[in-house]
């Protein structure tokens, strides 16, 4: 007997089905794959569907950075921000400010080299 999936889930279904392909490959070829991906800003698995001539899936709707995190990295964490380590929700909250900060400092220096060099 089959049981039918709820409708929320059909919308995944062919998702479920694909499998994630890890491919060994040389240092230049991830260094290719991954200037490409940056240029074309697709992550690195759109960037390899397009080598392969594969159709796009998805488009992301919010771009996302992802990090794995130990428990010994939220100890550390916790102790820069002085914050409780088990604090997981303010830990992210904070990480996601610097990579803000970041940002804004990458793009007032490349901001700055192209005034430079006019």
């Amino acid at each position: 007997m089959k049981t039918e999936l709820p409708s929320r889930w059909r919308s995944s279904q062919p998702a479920l089905r694909a499998v994630q392909v890890a491919f060994d490959v040389s240092e230049a070829v991830l260094q290719a794959v991954r200037a490409a991906a940056f240029e074309a800003n697709l992550s690195n698995s759109d960037q390899v569907r397009v080598v392969l001539g594969l159709p796009l899936l998805r488009q992301a709707k919010r771009p996302r950075l992802t990090v794995s995190l130990s428990e010994e990295d939220y100890r550390l964490l916790g102790a820069r921000y002085d914050l409780d380590p088990a604090d997981h929700l303010a830990i992210k909250e904070r990480v996601g400010a610097a990579l803000v900060a970041f940002a804004e400092k990458q793009r007032r220096q490349r901001t700055g080299k192209r005034r430079d060099k006019s």
